[in-house]
């Protein structure tokens, strides 16, 4: 079978040639060049109307043989770019008289990995121009598990070689400059599996104005942003119990990015893989080789429903060419006491947590975020168990060690026992932090423990306390929160916000029927908190903050 691709979602425009049998993919490309600034649009849009007609013809001519379908990139990307190619994809199709496939660019990088690498059911790491997130498979979709909230790592890193007076594509001259560089610190902004980058590039910005060498400011840039993806890949990796990772995305062509990947898996024991350059940059390939997938599953469109969609979000798209044996719940077991920042030590009664280096980090960064962290933790467990949510009890705190000592809480973790009474626990939890003025910065299921059942004078005595529910069965139990580290204290309403986002996000990653969950966290936490922040976990969700 022979699939053509067609690639043109921004500034490359590209044309490829699956043939499965042989497993061979010819590509053909012409990149956009702007001669200052970013990316233009129009001038993006002129290229493709010229360029398209000519890769197209050149990637045919190697075809060998009569083509089966034609697949073409229906977005995410630039309005204007994606219906030069959607029109030329419809017309190709008629032409040869063969079906049409609409692919999804950022499943493409995703899939690419996955084919290339062998992996059955890995966490992909999109890091692209304009977009970043960390994807994992659950019940026939690619579930969002952490993405941006300003812009793609790409586009971010351009923001700053603009203001230096570099050309597009800045993310090379960064990588070029930096290996020249020493380190400097810049914000480092992780919030559960999220991330945002414009405060860094602020950072950068001024820090060049004010005289540190550019050498210096790139190396600071590629050892925060990286740092931040690679730290937000492990987490993922922590909350799905998956051990595979691949990396898409132009961005991933960063041989810093891609080192502290690979040393972060080798360190947890994952498998780790990148794609060679030409499947990480925008290119048809990927179109056509997911493309040949999802004609195989009779997964093809009819032309009056191809339309493109510069929105076109990964977790939109109904995963139709896996098999359902393939449905691996994410989640797991819960007996991996591995997080994705420190390693577990546990008895019965008592936890050792310790904040291990980062092998991928820099050393002052990694020190830096341990102790930041252990001492926060230590501060915000003691504050959440003063208004009333049940935490772990510290008996020890040992910061040069990073190392805190408490009880075992729980009887398994919340990922592992959901149900809407437990899940509207957690709601309530938050809500009561918030209240006290501090976030919990990771509240995931993997972060809170469930007892099933207390004894009688503990029940007696936690009448009051937030977490005190019956179970189906009719015992007592309660919900704990653990593991504060990215918590901080804050009054901003979009900081409480983002708590409940990155608890429903790890809700929707974990859960079978996550809705009903989703609803009952927020319907408990307008009970017993703010409305308003769940209507700004709105404005946060239109924002679109990921494209």
């Amino acid at each position: 079978m022979r699939v053509v691709g067609i690639e043109g979602t921004a500034w490359c425009a590209s044309a490829a040639v699956f043939d499965t049998e042989r497993d061979r993919v010819r590509i053909e490309s012409d990149a956009y060049e702007p001669e200052s600034g970013g990316i233009h649009p129009r001038e993006a849009a002129e290229h493709m109307r010229e360029a398209i007609p000519a890769v197209i013809e050149t990637a045919l001519e190697d075809a060998e043989g009569p083509i089966d379908a034609v697949a073409f990139a229906r977005g995410p990307g630039i309005g204007p770019c994606l219906r030069i190619v959607g029109s030329a994809a419809r017309a190709l199709a008629q032409g040869l008289d063969v079906p049409l496939v609409g692919v999804n660019h950022m499943v493409a990088h995703l899939e690419i990995g996955r084919h290339r690498s062998g992996f059955e059911s890995p966490v992909c790491l999109n890091a692209s121009g304009a977009n970043a997130h960390v994807l994992g498979y659950h019940n026939g979709r690619y579930r969002v598990l952490g993405e941006t909230m300003d812009t793609g790592v790409g586009n971010a890193l351009d923001k700053f070689t603009r203001h230096v007076g570099w050309s597009h594509p800045g993310g090379p001259k960064v990588e070029d400059h930096a290996k020249r560089g020493e380190y400097v610190p810049f914000p480092y902004v992780v919030k559960g599996m999220d991330f945002s980058f414009s405060g860094i590039m602020s950072a950068a910005k001024d820090a060049y104005d004010d005289g540190t060498p550019v050498e210096d400011v790139c190396r600071g840039l590629e050892e925060t942003v990286f740092g931040m993806l690679t730290e937000v890949a492990e987490r993922a990796l922590s909350l799905t119990g998956r051990d595979e990772l691949v990396l898409g995305g132009g961005v991933g062509q960063n041989a810093r990015l891609r080192g502290m990947l690979a040393a972060m898996c080798e360190q947890r024991g994952a498998g780790f893989y990148a794609p060679e350059p030409r499947f990480l940059r925008d290119n048809a390939g990927m179109i056509a080789v997911l493309g040949a997938k999802m004609y195989r599953a009779g997964d093809t469109l009819d032309v009056a429903e191809s339309a493109i969609d510069p929105d076109y979000r990964p977790d939109e798209v109904a995963v139709t060419w896996r098999d359902d044996a393939e449905d691996v719940l994410l989640g797991g077991s819960g007996g991996d006491l591995r997080g994705a920042e420190a390693i577990v030590e546990a008895d019965e009664t008592r936890v050792t947590k310790t904040r291990r280096p980062k092998g991928y980090r820099h050393d002052a960064l990694d020190a830096r975020l341990r102790r930041e962290r252990t001492t926060g933790e230590a501060r915000l467990l003691s504050e959440a168990r003063r208004v009333g949510v049940p935490t772990p009890v510290l008996s020890d705190v040992d910061v040069p060690e990073s190392t805190l000592r408490m009880e075992r809480v729980g009887d398994t973790d919340l990922r592992d026992a959901l149900n809407e009474a437990r899940i509207a626990a957690v709601a309530e939890h938050l809500a009561a932090i918030h209240d006290a003025g501090f976030v919990h910065g990771d509240p995931t299921t993997r972060n809170a423990r469930v007892t099933r059942s207390v004894t009688r004078d503990e029940r007696a005595g936690a009448e009051a306390t937030h977490g005190q529910r019956a179970s189906r069965d009719g015992r007592a139990e309660r919900v704990h929160l653990i593991d504060f580290g990215l918590g901080y204290y804050t009054d901003d309403v979009e900081d409480y916000a983002m708590d409940l986002r990155v608890f429903e996000g790890s809700i929707r990653g974990t859960a079978s029927d996550p809705e009903p969950l989703v609803a009952a966290a927020e319907a408990a936490y307008r009970e017993a908190g703010d409305p308003d922040v769940v209507a700004r976990l709105r404005e946060v969700e239109e924002r679109g903050r990921y494209r």
